[in-house]
């Protein structure tokens, strides 16, 4: 198995020692491990978050160019907003 060496803080040190020093972790490989995979997963979530965003992007983008929007003033803007909230929250009353 590959080692490397790492700097860690005063701080992640003494995380590191109070884990193993719990139990759950049985050395500092484990607990660093577990970051990786912490971070790995993350990672794979954020991809995620970002592929909706962007797939919502288009969907937006492709009803504004077919025309499918509605022109909302500035000083009306917070009312409408909360009309969308409000019909959100009967979609997922609905849902249940």
């Amino acid at each position: 198995m590959p080692t490397r060496n790492v700097v860690l803080t005063d701080r992640q040190a003494e995380l590191i020692d109070t884990l193993v020093r719990s139990g759950r972790y049985q050395n500092a490989s484990e607990v660093m491990r577990e970051g990786l995979r912490l971070v790995e997963r993350h990672a794979v979530e954020d991809a995620a978050r970002l592929e909706a965003l962007k797939n919502a992007a288009d969907k937006g983008w492709n009803d504004m160019d077919a025309g499918r929007y509605v022109d909302v003033a500035v000083d009306e803007l917070g009312d409408f907003i909360g009309e969308l909230g409000k019909q959100a929250a009967e979609r997922v009353r609905a849902a249940r």
